[in-house]
């Protein structure tokens, strides 16, 4: 098993090294980051896909009729 590497990194190379992501990989990112913060973020993802898979939605038309 291997072992555990602690190192500092400060917030401002965070922000940095985010900013230099691609657009797609910074979303991902970003998201992977809330949803390993918040539970409530992650249930909210599960009980979207619940209603999605249990076609429980409806279209942007149906919605706003354009």
């Amino acid at each position: 098993m291997p072992g555990t590497v602690r190192m500092e990194v400060k917030p401002e190379e965070i922000i940095a090294a985010v900013k230099r992501m691609k657009k797609g990989e910074r979303d991902a990112f970003l998201e992977d980051l809330i949803a390993s913060t918040s539970p409530g973020y992650l249930e909210s993802i599960r009980e979207a896909r619940g209603q999605y898979k249990a076609k429980k939605v409806k279209t942007h038309e149906q919605v706003f009729g354009r």
